[in-house]
C-alpha cells in the first residue's frame, strides 16, 4: 500500500470514528459534547460573530456550542483554527445567466453576462480593484469583449473560463444547441483572436463545460478540454493541445457502455495534467461519480462517489456532482443528498478513494439547498457554494469554507453571502429548478491570495451578476486571514 493510499486510510478512518459523535445521519446526537471546551468563539470579531455567520462541525453541529478537544487535544490549531468572517457580495452592474467565471494573476475577476455585449453578443465583465480595494469605489466592471472583426451572435450559454496556468481567457459560446465557437485573450480580455474558431462536435451541444490542465503538449503549455451533453449516454468530450485553435473530434466522457446520462457537473484540470468531472454514475442509479481523465480528455475512467449513505437529490441539477483538484492533486467533491442537503468528499489518490461524506450546511436548519459549486486552493483548503432556503422560499447564496479538510474534525465557516432582508429570489423551489439568472449553474473560484469568489445571479435586484465572498475570513491559500476588505451589498447593484 502506497503512503498517499494509508494516509487516506488513516484520515478516513479518524473521520469516521469523530463523524459518529458529530451526526445524527451516521451516529447518535446524545454523544455529542455539551460543554464548550478549549475555545471560546465569542471574541472572533471584535463586535461579536454576524448574524449571517457560522462556525460548526460535520451535520450542522455548531461548534460554538460543543467541545473543540479529541482527546483532551483541542483540534482548532494550524489551518483548522477558527477566525473573523464576514460574508457580503459585490454587484458587476449587469444581468447574468448561468455566470461563469474567472480570475488572472493581475488581480482581474471576470463573469459572463448573457446579451449585454456589443451588438447583443455574450458580455464578458472584467472587473478590476475589487481584489485587495479599500474603498467600494475603487472597482469597477466593463464588459472587455471587443472583436477586432464581427462580434459573434449571443449564445444560447454564455461561458467564460480564464486558464490558471497561463491567463488565457476563454470566450467559449454555444449557439442554438447546434455548434460551438471560441475566442481567446491574452492581455485581461484587451484584445481578441481575430476569428472564432469552431469547436468539433458531431451531436447536440448543451451544458458545455470546459477547463484546462498542464497536460504535455509541444504547441501550448496547456491542454484544454470541453465536454457537452450531447443526448447521449455519457457526455461527449473534445480536446484542444494548442489552446482552443483546433481541437480532436469528440469522444465519450465516460467508459464505453456507462450509461451515465449527459449531463455533467463543471470540469477541472489539476497540476499533475489530469482532468475531472463528476456526473450520474455507470450504472444509471442514485449514485455520483468522479470521471478522471489521464491523457488529456481522450478517455474516461470512473471513480464512484460515497453517495451511499447520502443518497443523492432528485431536483432540475440532481446530475451534478462538482469536484476540483487543489494545489497537491488532492481531489474535492461536493453533491446534493437526498435529503436536498450538500455534502462533501475528499480523495487523497485522484478519486480511486473517498473520505467519508460530510454534511456541510451551517446549523440554522435549511428546507433544502441546491446549485453545487466547489473550489480548492492549497492542500485540503475548500470553498463550497450553495443555494439555500431559510424558510418561505427565501432563497440566499451561502460560502461554508473548510481551511484543514484533512483534520480529524474539520471546522466549517459559512458565511451567507447576503444580508437578512436581502434574499436573492423568493421564487417557490428556486434552488431546486432553473431559475432566473441562476439558469442551470453558477461558479467559483480562489485568487491567488486565498479569497474565495462565489459567481451568482441576484435575482431579486433584476437578475444582476454578483460575487458573493468573506469581506474578512481563513485565508484557503497557506495559513493566515485574509486582508479585510470593505463590504458590498444591495447598494453595489
Amino acid at each position: 500500500m502506497s503512503p498517499d493510499v494509508m494516509r487516506s486510510v488513516a484520515v478516513a478512518v479518524v473521520l469516521l470514528m469523530v463523524s459518529a459523535p458529530l451526526s445524527g445521519c451516521f451516529g447518535d446526537e446524545d454523544e455529542v459534547p455539551e460543554e464548550v471546551g478549549g475555545f471560546d468563539f465569542a471574541y472572533l470579531c471584535p463586535g461579536g460573530i454576524a448574524n449571517n455567520t457560522w462556525y460548526h462541525y460535520s451535520n450542522a453541529t455548531d461548534a460554538t456550542k460543543v467541545s473543540s478537544e479529541l482527546n483532551g487535544t483541542s483540534v482548532l490549531v494550524g489551518n483548522n483554527a477558527p477566525s473573523c468572517a464576514i460574508g457580503t457580495y459585490y454587484g458587476v452592474g449587469m444581468t447574468t445567466f448561468e455566470p461563469t467565471i474567472g480570475v488572472t494573476s493581475s488581480d482581474n475577476l471576470y463573469m459572463s453576462s448573457y446579451g449585454n455585449g456589443v451588438g447583443g453578443s455574450t458580455a464578458i465583465i472584467r472587473c478590476s480593484g475589487l481584489i485587495g480595494m479599500t474603498n467600494i469605489s475603487d472597482y469597477d466592471c466593463v464588459d472587455v469583449y471587443a472583436p477586432p472583426l464581427i462580434p459573434v451572435v449571443n449564445s444560447n450559454d454564455p461561458y467564460v473560463y480564464v486558464d490558471p496556468w497561463t491567463d488565457r481567457i476563454m470566450k467559449f459560446d454555444m449557439h442554438a444547441l447546434a455548434a460551438m465557437t471560441v475566442e481567446t485573450s491574452d492581455n485581461e480580455g484587451e484584445t481578441w483572436s481575430l476569428l472564432p474558431t469552431p469547436a468539433t462536435g458531431t451531436s447536440l451541444q448543451d451544458h458545455q463545460t470546459i477547463a484546462s490542465s498542464p497536460y504535455p503538449t509541444p504547441f501550448h503549455p496547456t491542454t484544454w478540454v470541453f465536454c457537452i451533453n450531447g443526448n447521449w449516454e455519457s457526455p461527449l468530450c473534445s480536446s484542444s493541445f494548442d489552446g482552443g485553435v483546433t481541437w480532436t473530434q469528440q469522444v465519450p466522457g465516460a467508459p464505453l457502455n456507462c450509461g451515465s446520462g449527459g449531463l455533467t457537473g463543471h470540469i477541472m484540470g489539476s497540476e499533475n495534467g489530469n482532468f475531472y468531472r463528476g456526473n450520474r454514475g455507470c450504472d444509471g442509479g442514485d449514485g455520483y461519480s468522479v470521471y478522471r481523465s489521464t491523457n488529456g480528455g481522450l478517455t474516461w475512467t470512473e471513480h464512484p462517489l460515497p453517495t451511499e449513505t447520502t443518497g443523492t437529490a432528485e431536483t432540475w441539477n440532481f446530475e451534478e456532482a462538482q469536484v476540483y483538484p487543489d494545489s497537491e492533486d488532492n481531489v474535492h467533491a461536493m453533491w446534493m443528498g437526498s435529503d436536498n442537503m450538500p455534502y462533501y468528499s475528499y480523495s487523497m489518490n485522484e478519486g480511486d478513494t473517498w473520505s467519508p461524506p460530510m454534511m456541510v450546511a451551517p446549523p440554522i436548519g435549511l428546507n433544502g439547498t441546491g446549485f453545487p459549486v466547489i473550489t480548492a486552493g492549497g492542500p485540503g483548503q475548500v470553498a463550497l457554494g450553495y443555494l439555500g432556503d431559510s424558510g418561505g422560499d427565501t432563497w440566499n447564496g451561502y460560502l461554508t469554507v473548510i481551511s484543514d479538510a484533512f483534520s480529524p474534525m474539520p471546522l466549517m465557516t459559512t458565511v451567507q453571502v447576503n444580508g437578512w432582508g436581502d434574499p436573492l429570489d423568493t421564487s417557490e423551489d428556486c434552488g431546486f429548478n432553473r431559475c432566473g439568472g441562476f439558469g442551470d449553474f453558477n461558479d467559483i473560484i480562489i485568487d491567488q491570495h486565498g479569497r474565495a469568489w462565489f459567481g451568482l445571479a441576484h435575482n431579486v435586484g433584476g437578475e444582476i451578476g454578483i460575487f458573493g465572498t468573506m469581506a474578512i475570513g481563513p485565508s484557503l491559500r497557506g495559513n493566515g486571514t485574509l486582508s479585510e476588505i470593505p463590504s458590498g451589498g444591495p447598494e453595489t447593484l
